[in-house]
C-alpha cells in the first residue's frame, strides 16, 4: 500500500469528523428557509460558511449579516443544476479557504399539480435542482475528500416524500426517491472503495419554510403545510450534527420515521391515507400565485426562514434530540413501530 491509501484507510476505521468550529462549510440553498437557518446556526458555532444560492442580492446581504458578527462567510451566486456552476463553488471554497470539510446538498423546488399536468419542462427543472444538483454536489465533495485523503462529511437534504409517494408533489417525490437511492448506492460504493467520507441522508417531515410560496403551482389554491409542522432549526440542528458525528439517517420528526414505517410494511393502506388525508394538507385557503411567480425558473426571494402554513407549528423535534443518542434513538425507533402495529390491528 502506498503511504496515501495507508492514510486514507487509517482515517475510515476511525472517521472523526472536526468540529464544527474548525470546519469550512458549504450550504447550497443558502438564501432561504432550511438553507438559511443551517447557516446561521453553522455561523454561530464558528464555522466559516460558503453560501450558495441564485440568489445574489439575498446572498451579498447574508454575508454582511456574518461579517457584522466577526462570522466568517463568502457567497457564490449559482445554479445547483448547472454541473459548471457546481465545479465553480468547490473551486471558489477552496480558493478562500484551501478546503471545505462538509458539504450540504439543500438547495429545492417543487411544483404542486396533479402528475398528469405538469409540463415536462416543468417536471425536468424540478430534477435539474433537486436530482441533479445533489449528484454534481457529491461527486465535487467526494472527489475532494478521496484527494485530500482527509475525513469529510456529504449531507443531502432528502424528504418524507422521497421515502413515500404522496399526492399533488409528484415531480418532487420522484426526484426526492432519486436523491435517496443515489445517496445509498454513493455511501456503499465509498466504503467499498475507502474513501474518508460520511453520507449521511436527512429526512425532513413538514417544515414550515417559504417550500410553498417558491414552488410552482398549478392548483387553484396555494400551496402550504397544514398539520403538524416542524421549524427549519430542527432540520438544522440534524444537519449540523451529522456534520461533526457520522451518521446514516437523520429523520427531522417521527412523523418523517412513521411514514416511512408504515409506507413499506402497509403501502395499500398509505395509498388510501395520503389519497383521503394528504390531499387536503397540501394547500391552504388562498388563492394560488401565478405561476410565474415562483421560484422555479427564476430566483425566489430570500432571507426568510418561515413561510406560509397552518396548523401545530412545533418548536422542535423530540426526535432528533433522541437521535443524537443511540440508546434514546433505538428506544424511539421501537416505540413508533409499537405504535404503528398497533394502529393497524385496530383497523
Amino acid at each position: 500500500m502506498e503511504e496515501k491509501d495507508l492514510k486514507i484507510a487509517h482515517n475510515m476505521m476511525k472517521l472523526k469528523l472536526k468540529k464544527l468550529a474548525e470546519q469550512v462549510i458549504v450550504i447550497t440553498g443558502a438564501s432561504s428557509g432550511i438553507g438559511l437557518a443551517t447557516a446561521r446556526m453553522a455561523g454561530d458555532y464558528g464555522a466559516r460558511l460558503v453560501l450558495v444560492s441564485r440568489n445574489e442580492e439575498a446572498l451579498k446581504t447574508l454575508v454582511e449579516e456574518f461579517e457584522e458578527k466577526g462570522q466568517k462567510a463568502i457567497y457564490v451566486k449559482a445554479d445547483v443544476g448547472i454541473e459548471e456552476d457546481v465545479k465553480q463553488v468547490a473551486k471558489e471554497a477552496i480558493a478562500e479557504f484551501g478546503r471545505f470539510d462538509t458539504w450540504i446538498n439543500n438547495a429545492g423546488v417543487s411544483i404542486f399539480g396533479h402528475a398528469i399536468d405538469v409540463t415536462i419542462p416543468d417536471m425536468k427543472k424540478v430534477f435539474d435542482t433537486v436530482y441533479w444538483g445533489v449528484v454534481y454536489g457529491s461527486r465535487e465533495a467526494v472527489n475532494r475528500f478521496k484527494d485530500r485523503g482527509e475525513p469529510g462529511a456529504l449531507i443531502n437534504v432528502g424528504s418524507l416524500f422521497g421515502d413515500r409517494g404522496t399526492t399533488v408533489q409528484s415531480t418532487y417525490s420522484a426526484a426526492k426517491f432519486a436523491v435517496h437511492g443515489w445517496t445509498e448506492n454513493l455511501r456503499m460504493e465509498a466504503e467499498k472503495d475507502r474513501i474518508p467520507v460520511s453520507v449521511t441522508l436527512i429526512h425532513p417531515g413538514r417544515i414550515d419554510t417559504p417550500y410553498n410560496e417558491h414552488a410552482q403551482s398549478y392548483l387553484e389554491k396555494q400551496p402550504g403545510h397544514r398539520g403538524m409542522i416542524y421549524p427549519p432549526e430542527a432540520v438544522a440542528e440534524a444537519i449540523l450534527f451529522a456534520a461533526e458525528h457520522p451518521k446514516r439517517d437523520m429523520f427531522v420528526g417521527g412523523q418523517a420515521k412513521l411514514l416511512s414505517i408504515l409506507g413499506k410494511g402497509f403501502p395499500r393502506l398509505m395509498d388510501k391515507v395520503e389519497e383521503y388525508y394528504a390531499y387536503p394538507t397540501q394547500h391552504i385557503s388562498k388563492p394560488s400565485k401565478p405561476k410565474d411567480d415562483s421560484a422555479l425558473h427564476e430566483a425566489g426571494y430570500g432571507l426568510h426562514e418561515r413561510g406560509t402554513s397552518e396548523g401545530w407549528r412545533r418548536k422542535s423535534s423530540l426526535y432528533v434530540k433522541a437521535s443524537k443518542h443511540p440508546f434514546l434513538s433505538t428506544v424511539v425507533v421501537g416505540s413508533v413501530a409499537l405504535l404503528a402495529h398497533g394502529l393497524i390491528k385496530k383497523k
